[in-house]
């Protein structure tokens, strides 16, 4: 506030030695800054604007995200996800242990944090995949943590949403922020008790490999499948705003298309599993039979 009384002041003793046009200029230009400095953060009190797209030009990228046409999923079926030279991290089968549910239907747990490259890659084909069998509500734009490995990858975070379907649910859980307080992340969801015994359980070895144990992003599909770490290298998005990946989306032959949908198609495969086969619309569409046998 001190700073725009100051600007405020000089910009008044220059307008007193100007003419009337020139005055009329600089007022104008003030009102413009003023309205920059104060009113852009949303907050009416002074706090800065977020550096992510908000609002209305938020949601359109989260509506092409969340509707990523059928017809480029079937195109795309396993993508980069699978054959020869894939480098993919597909979610693996687990036997002889329950199915996971929450008010009667599978319930699928992910445990990632905003700071995360990693977990900024896995969002995207976790958000395609599950708008296909429900519907996601308070997504929100942001990128991982620019003082980390692949700084600043482009994603959603779960942080604040929530998630409805009829055949499943979904936890999204984002335990930290992008931003740094100290020597840490700033803290933001807390693990619950039940999720914290299935991280527990499950983020370890035989069920993930040993390097991979205790890592995130970690996803549960029920406790019959588990995923740990991204499943495509966040390098992908290098340098690309969340605009630009969801524009991409559109094209079946890009390569972040293939990544992102092949992905996608391989979790829908899982989800298909888990919720036996339903909605039938889905699952039985080529993207969701593409990897019959490999998850």
């Amino acid at each position: 506030m001190r700073m725009i009384q100051e600007r405020t002041t000089a910009r008044k003793g220059r307008m007193r030695r100007a003419t009337a046009a020139i005055a009329t200029v600089l007022v104008v230009f003030a009102v413009m800054i003023v309205a920059k400095l104060g009113g852009a953060g949303g907050g009416g009190g002074g706090e800065p604007a977020s550096p992510f797209p908000t609002g209305a030009a938020a949601a359109a990228i989260v509506a092409q995200l969340t509707s990523v046409p059928p017809s480029v999923l079937d195109q795309v079926g396993t993508g980069s996800a699978a054959g020869p030279g894939s480098a993919a991290t597909l979610p693996k089968a687990i036997s002889g242990q329950e199915v996971l549910t929450d008010g009667g239907k599978p319930l699928v747990l992910y445990v990632g944090a905003e700071y995360c490259p990693f977990c900024a890659a896995q969002r995207w084909p976790v958000v395609v995949a599950l708008s296909r069998f429900g519907t996601f509500s308070g997504l929100t734009i942001t990128a991982s943590a620019s003082d980390d490995v692949y700084p600043n990858t482009p994603t959603v975070s779960f942080h604040g949403s929530t998630y409805t379907s009829d055949v499943l649910t979904f936890q999204g859980v984002e335990t930290s922020s992008r931003t740094r307080k100290g020597g840490s992340y700033t803290p933001l969801d807390q693990l619950t008790a039940q999720q914290a015994q299935l991280v527990q359980k499950f983020n370890a070895p035989p069920y993930v490999d040993a390097k991979s144990a205790g890592s995130i992003p970690f996803i549960d599909f029920a406790n019959q499948a588990v995923a740990g770490g991204a499943s495509f290298s966040p390098q992908l998005l290098a340098g690309m705003t969340a605009e630009q990946v969801t524009a991409a989306l559109a094209d079946p032959n890009s390569e972040i298309t293939k990544a992102i949908a092949g992905n996608a198609n391989a979790i829908t495969a899982v989800l298909c599993k888990i919720t036996g086969g339903k909605p039938a619309n889905v699952c039985t569409t080529p993207a969701a039979t593409a990897f019959q046998g490999k998850v």
